[in-house]
């Protein structure tokens, strides 16, 4: 045997093997879409405006403090809509001082001056406005995806749709109400003292400082399992938040037999600030607040330097380890509503399945008898190739950790047929060389050589019109454009080389050839 069929062969048998080792065990090689096993498919708004009034708010405070740090006193500062910040100075004598301090704020501008009365509003641009809601979205895309990669998802679908959604598809979900707690739960730790000053009874009538709101807490009996808010009197300034956090764990609570807690740990800047709180509010109680709900309040009785503390709140364990999820992949920017859910059940993903591989079946079987009818031998040497296309196009799927869905299924169908019909151009490129009075080695020859300009040219079309797919499509629609690509790939190399391998090893080998079936 010549010692190009000999490599040709060993190349084949590597492909063989590979892919096979891919393959193995199937059940878990090749990942389904949400619609072959189920899940849950969600359409989330992100509330981007509501990221640009905390940053809003966030500005008048570090301007109230500015103008603090001059002496310029001042009566009230305030948020106005979402992008504006009315200030009220406490006399106009200071009102240049004012203007300086204002002018560090170069994302604000500054509007209905009033000197007399010492007033003005200050404006966010509307890029500045455009910047902080595009970031929101993008910031919020990032976070629910790490939050699901730390949940276990098997190849979720998480993308953004149009200027304010993101598009959610989660295969294989058994508990989509846990899902959707976890994804859309905004995540804001914060770090607040209480309001000791102000008796609960009068803030719950109204009366209480400027400086101050009123937040509840929740408490679970354990024998009714009734649940009673708890107010608490909170000061709106807050010192500390989760963006400081680097670890946040579950563990048993000690003070509490069956109930959990996540035990957090902050940066070294955090552990700073959290060890300068505690120290300068011994005897104080200081609010852990996730979302605007208080989960505890502890008294401070010394100074805490390690940078670590522990958030209490009645959990499970599923609820302490969601809680945990959530605090390491961040705080979402803005919350997130839902605007659509579907759920799929497993059993509609089994019916999937079942009637697609019925559809791939029956067309190979189809193809199979067709090819092995009309063109005999050659015909079962295509069946063969064919076998070998669809090894390849799954291992493949398998080696990239692509999702198989209901669309891929039908790039699947559809590659089988252009496959066979890159196997019949051959066959009859090479008995129109019979026709002609060629002898059967130069036909196949002559068969294969010409028919080579015309199926790259016609694979290579279709394969940038599924790059084009896989670009800009939605991800049923990218689901197709993988199948097809890949299996175009695979499908250039059976028909061209281990087609023409099989006609080598029947027929060129042989010293006399008198006809080919074909």
């Amino acid at each position: 045997m010549p010692r190009h069929l000999r490599l040709r062969i060993g190349l084949v048998i590597a492909v063989i093997v590979v892919s096979v080792w891919y393959l193995y065990p199937p059940r878990s090689a090749i990942n389904l879409g949400l619609d072959l096993q189920g899940g849950i498919h969600l359409m989330l708004g992100v509330e981007a405006d509501r990221h640009v009034a905390s940053q809003t708010d966030r500005a008048a405070e570090d301007l109230k403090a500015a103008l603090e740090r001059k002496g310029i006193a001042v009566k009230r500062i305030a948020r106005e809509g979402d992008t504006a910040i009315r200030v009220e100075l406490a006399g106009p004598q200071s009102w240049n001082d004012a203007r300086t301090v204002v002018s560090e704020f170069e994302t604000f501008e500054r509007r209905d001056d009033d000197q007399a009365a010492g007033t003005f509003r200050l404006v966010m641009s509307e890029r500045r406005a455009s910047q902080l809601r595009d970031d929101a979205i993008r910031q919020g895309l990032e976070t629910i995806r790490n939050r699901i990669d730390q949940f276990g998802v098997s190849e979720p679908t998480i993308t953004r749709q149009g200027s304010d959604k993101i598009l959610i598809q989660l295969p294989g979900i058994q508990d989509p109400a846990r899902a959707k707690a976890l994804i859309g739960k905004t995540a804001l730790l914060e770090f607040k003292l209480l309001d000791e000053r102000t008796p609960v009874d009068q803030a719950l009538a109204g009366h209480l400082p400027e400086t101050s709101e009123v937040l509840y807490g929740r408490e679970v009996d354990k024998q009714t399992k009734t649940e009673r808010k708890i107010p608490y009197v909170v000061q709106k300034r807050t010192l500390l938040t989760g963006a400081e956090l680097t670890r946040a764990e579950v563990s048993a609570d000690p003070n509490s037999m069956g109930n959990w807690q996540v035990a957090i740990e902050f940066t070294s800047t955090g552990t700073r600030i959290f060890g300068e709180v505690t120290e300068q509010n011994v005897g104080r109680r200081l609010a852990i607040i996730l979302d605007g709900t208080v989960y505890s309040a502890p008294r401070i009785n010394e100074r805490i330097p390690g940078g670590r503390a522990v958030i209490t709140g009645q959990f499970t364990v599923d609820d302490a380890r969601d809680l945990a999820i959530v605090l390491r992949a961040g705080a979402l920017p803005a919350p997130v509503v839902i605007l659509e859910e579907r759920t799929v059940g497993p059993s509609l993903g089994a019916d999937s399945i079942r009637q697609g591989l019925i559809a791939i079946a029956g067309s190979g079987v189809v193809v199979f008898v067709f090819m092995l009818v009309y063109y005999r031998l050659s015909g079962l040497v295509a069946d063969v190739a064919l076998g070998l296309n669809l090894l390849i196009l799954l291992a493949c799927m398998a080696a990239i950790r692509a999702t198989l869905t209901l669309p891929g299924l039908a790039g699947i169908a559809l590659t089988i047929g252009m496959a066979v019909d890159t196997n019949i151009l051959i066959f009859e490129r090479i008995r129109e060389e019979l026709r002609v009075g060629k002898t059967p080695r130069a036909s196949i020859e002559a068969g294969f050589r010409r028919a080579l300009r015309t199926i790259v040219d016609t694979h290579l079309t279709v394969m940038g019109t599924a790059i084009i797919l896989l670009s800009f499509g939605t991800s049923s629609v990218k689901g197709f454009g993988v199948s097809l690509f890949i299996g175009l790939g695979a499908s250039l190399f059976t028909a061209y080389f281990f087609t023409r391998l099989l006609f080598d090893l029947l027929y060129m080998g042989r010293r006399k050839v008198d006809a080919i079936s074909i």
